[in-house]
């Protein structure tokens, strides 16, 4: 990530498989979002890509607190938005499978 850029992670949660979707704002004011599929999506502004993401069940990873978490099946203690040296490493970790709860 660069000066010109700024990102977000949110998540889906999907019984026991949490969907990663990083959502990156540019210097322009426009968006992109980076999807579990490797896709980049453009978004001509911050807004519009956070209402796609919304619509698509997925929530703000920082707007998380534990029991949001918990609610949907997972604790923040658990789970942490993936890393990979670049966008394709990047892609075969935004599926993230979790433990059974007992």
């Amino acid at each position: 990530m660069n000066d010109a850029t700024r990102d977000n992670w949110w998540l889906a949660s999907l019984g026991n498989t949490l969907v990663w979707a990083r959502l990156r704002e540019r210097e322009a004011g426009t968006a992109e979002v980076f999807d579990s599929d490797g896709n980049t999506l453009a978004y001509d502004s911050l807004d519009t890509a956070r209402a796609a993401l919304m619509d698509a069940e997925f929530v703000e990873y920082d707007g998380l607190d534990e029991y949001d978490a918990l609610e949907r099946g997972f604790s923040l203690h658990e789970v942490s938005p993936p890393q990979a040296r670049d966008d394709e490493a990047l892609r075969g970790r935004m599926i993230q499978q979790l433990g059974r709860r007992a």
